[in-house]
């Protein structure tokens, strides 16, 4: 009887391990489906959760330190105080430092933003840059600490997509289960940032995985919620901005109003985005003109956002004191509308100065101005249907943002979420559904996908059309050794002829060239040098690549619909 014991003991070794095996690969390709995955979703949202509140007690930190304030809540009436060289030096400091971080630790010299953030979702398994990442947030943490013009949240998204990163590597999980990691820490950052627990499981579903998949909705939730409690035991449950009592709609009468409201956001945010767009062309024009090292470009922003900042202090910084004075009525029309004007310019130079930030908060602001310049003359003009100019204050700060960030849906439950204002449902869904349906007509769906488009990432048209990106030619062509290769001698001529592509092409390139030329395959070459004869690799047949293809919509089809 004992001397069985070694072998029963052996059996029983061989099952656990077995069994440990199955869970582990059950872990990294089915994890979504397993409730083990919801703990380390819950582990993974409290991880992006204490990073979003420290990255914002460190710009408060940060920012009493070096403008010597005792509210940075009200940062642009005390700046107003300061000595002018004083406003004037610091976001050139903070410049400076900008730029020698980004020199020494990104290789192009740009700040990481969401943009990246749903790139990584989209075209790299959930997976996004971590040293250049750890650049962008030291990078965004100075910017809006010394007077940039710019938000927190897309710092916070890209901190919580690299921690995400670490653990989906650390577990060696596959593309769905790292998109899902994904999804966690965006909703936790979110949630932890803006005590917005329901808008911030939806921004990861709509903005960054974009689909509403069951199976990552649960675990989604579970890391939101761990955020919301991480931001709730830090500043405790009080609501960014507080709405005075009589923002009461008069239906029928009124809601025409929210209509054009809407549509006038629209038009703000376009021009808002366009700004962005231009600002970013220019600088670099003028950059590659005079020769500008990159290191100094962010400090030539930083010169002129002080400047700008010594006649308008509103402008420093996220700007909630300005959107507070908005949604509370306490600016007149003349006041609302040059301040819209100036946060663009500020906005402008800031990210186009490559300083670093986010836009949702600049974007609440602009909204809150537009949409309290806009009440402010509806009222006017017919006082007796009309209710407060603050409710219109509330809609326009919810459709700007919307239109920006194309996402109708969680921008208008965060603009609840940061009022604590349910009552006025109506007004702010119309307006934010006629302003995103504009904007995402004149620009490609929202500003984050808009950049993407100026690199030739193409994702706002859907997985029909980036798919197609992320096939290497070398890795679905017949090499001259496999079963069915092209016949050598047609290659050649064919090669002859120009008709070939490099098998560091894509299919994006390889299948209108089937188009073109009709052919059944195309021979894949290496280019040593611009004299020497292309080298031949290989054929890819049009068929292969057709059902690559194929695969990896229904791949996607399947992840997105189960």
């Amino acid at each position: 009887m004992a001397e069985s014991n070694p072998s029963v003991l052996r059996q029983q070794w061989q099952e656990m391990k077995a069994s440990f095996l199955r869970g582990w690969d059950l872990l990294r390709h089915r994890g979504p489906s397993q409730i083990q995955f919801w703990f380390i979703a819950l582990a993974v949202g409290i991880a992006a959760g204490f990073a979003a509140v420290i990255f914002r007690m460190a710009i408060t930190w940060l920012q009493a330190t070096v403008y010597g304030t005792p509210d940075v809540n009200r940062l642009a009436s005390f700046a107003g105080t300061l000595p002018w060289y004083f406003v004037l030096l610091i976001p050139v400091c903070g410049g400076i430092a900008v730029g020698v971080i980004l020199h020494f630790f990104t290789p192009d010299g740009r700040v990481r933003t969401v943009a990246d953030v749903i790139e990584g979702a989209a075209l790299n398994d959930g997976r996004v840059e971590k040293r250049a990442g750890i650049a962008s947030a030291l990078c965004s943490w100075i910017t809006l600490s010394t007077g940039g013009s710019s938000g927190r949240e897309g710092p916070v998204v890209h901190i919580a997509a690299m921690i995400a990163s670490w653990v989906s590597n650390l577990l060696r999980v596959d593309g769905i289960t790292g998109r899902d990691l994904l999804g966690c820490a965006v909703a936790a950052a979110v949630s932890a940032s803006f005590n917005a627990p329901i808008a911030g499981a939806l921004f990861a579903l709509e903005v960054v995985l974009r689909h509403f998949a069951l199976h990552a909705f649960a675990p989604i939730v579970v890391a939101s919620a761990a955020g919301t409690v991480i931001n709730r035991l830090t500043f405790g449950d009080v609501t960014e901005f507080r709405l005075p009592g009589n923002g009461a709609l008069q239906f029928y009468l009124e809601l025409p109003a929210f209509l054009i409201l809407g549509l006038v956001c629209g038009l703000v945010a376009v021009l808002m985005m366009r700004a962005l767009f231009w600002s970013e062309d220019i600088a670099n024009t003028v950059q590659k003109r005079l020769n500008l090292p990159h290191w100094l470009r962010p400090a030539v922003a930083g010169l002129m956002l002080g400047a700008l900042a010594i006649g308008f202090p509103h402008i420093i910084g996220v700007g909630y004191e300005t959107t507070s004075l908005a949604l509370t009525g306490e600016l007149v029309l003349r006041e609302a509308l040059v301040f819209a004007v100036l946060k663009v310019v500020a906005v402008s130079i800031t990210l186009g100065g490559r300083m670093g930030g986010g836009v949702f908060s600049p974007s609440l602001m602009l909204g809150a101005l537009t949409g309290l310049a806009f009440g402010l003359i509806a009222t006017g003009l017919l006082p007796t249907v009309s209710g407060s100019e603050t409710l219109y204050a509330l809609a326009g700060m919810g459709a700007v943002a919307a239109a920006v960030l194309g996402a109708p849906i969680s921008t208008t439950l965060i603009v609840f979420e940061l009022t604590g204002d349910w009552q006025t449902g109506l007004a702010v869904m119309v307006s934010v559904s006629l302003s995103t349906a504009l904007a995402s007509r004149l620009v490609d769906r929202s500003l984050f996908l808009t950049q993407l488009e100026r690199r030739n990432v193409h994702l706002a048209a859907g997985p029909q059309a980036y798919l197609l990106a992320m096939f290497r030619v070398q890795g679905v062509m017949r090499r001259p050794t496999d079963d069915g290769a092209a016949d050598e001698a047609a290659c050649v001529a064919m090669i002859e002829q120009g008709l070939y592509v490099q098998t560091t092409a894509t299919l994006e390139t390889a299948l209108p060239l089937f188009d073109r030329s009709g052919v059944a395959f195309l021979p894949v070459v290496t280019l040593t040098g611009e004299d020497d004869a292309p080298v031949l690799q290989g054929a890819l047949f049009h068929l292969d690549a057709l059902k690559a293809y194929n695969r990896a919509l229904a791949a996607t089809a399947e992840e997105e619909h189960s």
